[in-house]
């Protein structure tokens, strides 16, 4: 019995559709971070080492420092999620890194990848000016091993209530400071903080944003500030806990605002939920190249890369375990009861 009701919690914990995986099986999931209990991000804290193994950290080498200019979220092995506007000049694409896994941007150590970017795919209506469907999709030159330190994250589909969604957190590598100019206070190891999703309405009221926040936004932060994402956090992840088990949403892709923590100017980030069959659409399509015209494709096809270039097919995850894991217990509960019916016999 005690086994059959270990069973029963971990199927309900897996509800249909709402997270992208691949080959890595799992998404959502933190193996380094359940003993952590303290979750810079404006007014946050240095995170610990695998903290959100998801997120990434798209480099220029022409930089200054580590060259750290956007973040990104990890949705399937092969697939980075991040912001439109995080490539406005695109001449520079064949000189970027994506590093995944890392946490001191500054000490790489061996669970680090570190990636070329095959191509982008911005939005088609993206609007450099309004920031208006400020998403994009990132495709690496090979896809990663997920590890400890590296995981996938859960993107929601429509069946996912994400305002009622209460334990969320943001994280990067952008700016530290209370202000978004001089002095720079950019951070070498990867911060993180809580925040509070807010009401759309609210945020665009006369006193906030006054209109300027789009249907397809998500604010969170806090009313007095203090607390938020800033320069060089861009592209990077709003997630929330699921309500109903340990495991983790990417709600939001970090878009803009004005300044950094400042009372009534809450961060803005691109609901992913509002953009999940836009990524699936993208994801597919991409998997059978010749199926439509990519206009809207930056491709860095000069680049040599190999065999393992291959785009990864995307699929739908059903739930943040692996299936086949659940299958053998199964299994090993059936054999048991049946070893058990044996033996009374």
């Amino acid at each position: 019995m005690v086994l059959l009701l270990l069973l029963a919690v971990l199927l309900a914990v897996c509800r249909s559709g709402h997270g992208f995986s691949g080959t890595c099986d799992t998404c959502g999931l933190r193996p380094m971070a359940y003993q952590y209990n303290n979750m810079r991000i404006v007014g946050g804290t240095e995170a610990l080492h695998g903290s959100w193994p998801w997120i990434v950290s798209i480099q220029n080498p022409q930089m200054s420092g580590t060259g750290h200019m956007c973040g990104g979220s990890l949705i399937t092995p092969q697939w980075v999620l991040t912001a439109a506007h995080c490539f406005d000049h695109p001449s520079y694409i064949l000189e970027l890194r994506v590093v995944i896994g890392a946490n001191d941007l500054t000490h790489l150590g061996q669970e680090v990848e570190v990636h070329r970017i095959r191509r982008v795919i911005i939005h088609e209506y993206f609007n450099n000016k309004t920031l208006t469907n400020d998403i994009a999709l990132l495709e690496l030159d090979y896809p990663v091993h997920c590890s400890y330190h590296i995981q996938l994250a859960c993107v929601p589909d429509a069946s996912l209530r994400v305002s009622e969604l209460t334990d969320c957190y943001i994280s990067g590598w952008g700016h530290t400071g209370m202000r978004s100019v001089a002095p720079v206070q950019a951070a070498d190891i990867l911060q993180e903080a809580k925040v509070h999703l807010i009401d759309l309405n609210l945020c665009n009221s006369s006193h906030w944003y006054a209109g300027a926040v789009h249907t397809h936004n998500m604010c969170a932060g806090y009313p007095q500030g203090g607390i938020d994402t800033c320069q060089g956090d861009s592209g990077g992840p709003l997630m929330c806990r699921d309500n109903n088990a340990d495991y983790f949403w990417l709600v939001g892709v970090t878009s803009w605002g004005k300044g950094c923590g400042r009372a009534f100017r809450p961060g803005i980030y691109t609901s992913t939920q509002h953009f999940y069959n836009w990524i699936l659409m993208q994801l597919r399509a991409a998997a059978h190249p010749t199926s439509r015209a990519w206009s809207h494709f930056m491709t860095t096809s000069s680049h040599d890369h190999g065999q393992n270039a291959a785009p990864t097919q995307a699929s739908v995850s059903s739930c943040p375990y692996p299936v086949q894991k659940l299958r053998e217990f199964f299994t090993g509960v059936k054999n048991l009861l049946q070893n058990l019916k044996g033996n009374k016999a």
